[in-house]
């Protein structure tokens, strides 16, 4: 973060005594020093406003708060209605000083992953800031904001949402030039109740939209080639299927290095281009980035070549070959969708042995938990793994339903049963899929498997 002044950065919120200038906001009061801002969040277990004293004593120039604090000076304090709404004030405030071409991405599934290949695609052409990890919501985007300088030629920033509203807010604040929506899937039923609600907040997207932008929204989903949206905006439809949209990949062949596929575009003709990641779902989403740039006015024979230089983060289909074994490591989240694209990468991917999945809980799906893990289980089932090992309390219906289509599935009582059975199946050749939700902690698993299983 530059240095502002606090009655630049604090507009609309509030004062502080003698106006003095902030260089970082922050929401952790170890984080607090001179000159910075210390926004006292009330979270589930931990309480900011306890803290405030603390990073006032550590040199902060002043703190927000949504109640006063007792030996907190007024003159240090600004107090507010709500400490995440001003959280997104702060950042609005602050990405009003620069102009960077900036891209906003959101969507049910594949956000993170969209973003990483807006950023190959964006970096090609000049200095870009994105989303760090999955910092999607109302404290998380801010800080990415926070890290806009004037070197900042372009930034792609995603926004999350667990309700109707919020996206809203995050648009307004970031200003997008363009934006992106991946699809329209199951994740957040428990709060959204419908998939057309779903698709409601992932439209207010375009409220921080200005006239004439382009909305790049997926032509294979069930949900968005036919949504409404603003009239002033260009909307930009890419698939692998349908024969109508205006960016589609032909000719797709994948192996075990990525996948090639020829661009076809309505508005620049055919390309070729080549991603390092396997699956449908991933040439979607090299397409939507592809096509958000181009609209945004860059090269596109440089935006499809730029593709190439895409890189997994986390536990995203990270693909790591440990000890002839090829594990595909995709454990930081799940729902229904993503799981159905990751069992289908795992039945195309290039194996000598056997395919092996590993699939835990998915959460947050409400009302159809049962009926999702089941066909999470059956589809296992149809893609031909020949191992389907399964953890957790909703997942044994997955596992169920996999049996009972004739599919080799034993459910596990716990993660350390997963990896005894997986550690003991496995040999060089096999291909492994380990996914669930990020509470299951998938990721112990695949440390316990690369301690147990010897290096080539």
């Amino acid at each position: 973060m530059q240095p502002v002044l606090s009655s630049v950065l604090l507009r609309g919120l509030g004062a502080l005594a003698g106006d003095p200038e902030i260089a970082s906001v922050v929401t952790d009061s170890r984080e607090a020093g001179p000159g910075s801002l210390f926004v006292c969040i009330r979270g589930e277990r931990v309480d900011g406003h306890d803290y405030a004293l603390r990073a006032l004593e550590a040199g902060a120039a002043g703190v927000v708060v949504q109640r006063p604090v007792p030996g907190v000076p007024p003159e240090k304090c600004v107090q507010v209605p709500d400490a995440l709404d001003a959280m997104i004030r702060l950042g609005a405030n602050y990405r009003a000083l620069y102009s960077p071409l900036l891209a906003g991405v959101t969507g049910s599934v594949g956000k993170t992953t969209t973003k990483e290949f807006c950023y190959a695609v964006f970096s090609a052409f000049g200095k870009t800031l994105r989303t760090e990890g999955n910092q999607n919501n109302e404290i998380g985007m801010p800080n990415t904001l926070f890290r806009l300088d004037k070197s900042v030629e372009y930034a792609v920033v995603e926004m999350g949402m667990q309700g109707l509203g919020e996206i809203r807010k995050l648009t307004l604040a970031a200003k997008p030039a363009g934006a992106v929506i991946t699809c329209i899937g199951r994740s957040h039923l428990e709060q959204l109740g419908t998939r057309e609600n779903i698709l409601r907040a992932k439209l207010e997207i375009c409220e921080g939209l200005p006239q004439g932008a382009p909305l790049v929204v997926n032509g294979d989903d069930d949900y968005l080639p036919g949504a409404a949206v603003r009239p002033d905006l260009e909307k930009v439809l890419f698939a692998v299927e349908n024969p109508d949209a205006d960016v589609r990949a032909l000719d797709i062949v994948s192996g075990a290095e990525g996948t090639r596929f020829t661009i076809a575009d309505k508005a620049h003709g055919s390309l070729p281009a080549y991603i390092p990641a396997m699956g449908l779902h991933n040439v979607r989403n090299a397409l939507s980035a592809y096509a958000l740039a181009t609209r945004l006015g860059l090269a596109p024979a440089a935006a499809a070549a730029a593709l190439a230089n895409y890189q997994t983060t986390g536990h995203r289909q990270h693909v790591v070959e440990h000890g002839g074994v090829t594990v595909i490591e995709d454990c930081y989240n799940a729902n229904p969708d993503s799981m159905r694209a990751a069992l289908l990468t795992l039945k195309e991917y290039p194996v000598r042995g056997r395919r092996v999945a590993v699939l835990g809980d998915m959460f947050e799906l409400g009302a159809i938990t049962r009926q999702a893990h089941a066909e999470v289980g059956a589809l296992a089932a149809r893609c031909g793994v020949d191992l389907l090992l399964t953890v957790g309390g909703a997942m044994r219906t997955g596992r169920d339903s996999a049996a009972a289509l004739g599919a080799n599935a034993v459910h596990c009582r716990d993660k350390d049963e997963a990896l005894a059975r997986l550690t003991a199946y496995c040999r060089p050749g096999d291909a492994v899929l380990v996914k669930a939700s990020h509470g299951m902690a998938f990721e112990t698993i695949l440390d316990g498997f690369y301690k147990a299983v010897p290096r080539d």
